[in-house]
């Protein structure tokens, strides 16, 4: 399977998730992945610290630098935060 056939099923799985609420989708996305507790941590750190400041490029170059997991991450990360900032 392609990486483009695969970042669309990730896509697809990720909007029918949105609809649901449904975090288990997610879960096996990223419990499978070969990053342990601190390296998310890190990168979620890193994630946010980059979002608030006002420099674009710096950004753009370390998010193009991740790796497919790390992206996935993000992507399950930004879903999550989402969902909880639209609960109230």
């Amino acid at each position: 399977m392609s990486d483009a056939i695969q970042q669309e099923q990730i896509d697809q799985g990720v909007m029918e998730t949105l609809r649901e609420r449904d975090h288990s989708a997610l879960a096996q996305q990223v419990n499978h992945l070969g990053c342990d507790n601190n390296d998310i941590i890190e990168l979620l750190a890193h994630y946010m610290a980059l979002s608030e400041q006002e420099n674009d490029e710096l950004f753009d170059d370390w998010y193009d630098n991740l790796s497919k997991d790390q992206h996935t991450v993000l992507k399950v990360f930004e879903v999550y935060r989402g969902q909880y900032e639209h609960q109230n």
